[in-house]
């Protein structure tokens, strides 16, 4: 049998994990199902991560990047109001289109996040808004809009954008998800065009 190099494996471990944890929770993201999951021996999850602690730590450091990536991906270099717009729709299709797995995850690790002593789940949220609030920062230069008013935007962008994927994960009907998700850049719209009068 060849053997993987350990980054290969790491990322294998990473995605095992995400998937375990989508369809059985955190509590049932066992470190042998997670190896099974990964095709690797159990002995080589305890190598390259000594704890399940770290392991969830990295797939906390994959939904980051990926989350990250999104956020780049639908900036439209467009006004405030076009750049807000694109980076929520991008964000609804993003979890439309992808698999659930990886919302799923997400939300079960931020559940089991908030009850661990440095809580992650906080550097998740706060690298989002920031990349958010720098795309929208630089869309609104020469606006007369205020950081503040940036926050509140990416904070009603995270806001509108979990909602959405609670219901969507609730009820797992894509074409009624997929019409909500109209409504939710409405409601978004709506809201942009009071508060940015």
């Amino acid at each position: 049998m060849a053997r993987v190099p350990a980054a290969e494996r790491r990322n294998d471990l990473v995605n095992a994990a995400i998937q375990v944890i989508a369809s059985h929770g955190v509590d049932g993201a066992t470190t042998r199902r997670i190896a099974e999951r990964a095709n690797a021996p159990l002995a080589t999850l305890h190598y390259c991560f000594q704890t399940k602690e770290l392991l969830f730590a990295a797939v906390f450091e994959r939904l980051t990047e990926r989350y990250r990536e999104v956020l780049i991906e639908n900036d439209v270099h467009g006004d405030l109001v076009t750049t807000a717009r694109a980076i929520l729709r991008g964000l609804l299709n993003w979890y439309l289109e992808s698999d659930s797995e990886f919302a799923s995850a997400s939300f079960e690790l931020i559940s089991w996040a908030q009850r661990q002593e440095e809580h992650p789940a906080v550097t998740v949220y706060n690298e989002a808004f920031n990349v958010v609030r720098s795309i929208l920062a630089r869309a609104a230069a020469g606006q007369d809009v205020t950081p503040e008013t940036i926050d509140q935007i990416g904070y009603v962008l995270g806001t509108l954008t979990d909602g959405f994927v609670v219901n969507w994960l609730t009820y797992a009907d894509q074409s009624r998800a997929a019409e909500q998700a109209e409504v939710v850049v409405d409601v978004f719209d709506a809201w942009l065009a009071s508060k940015l009068a």
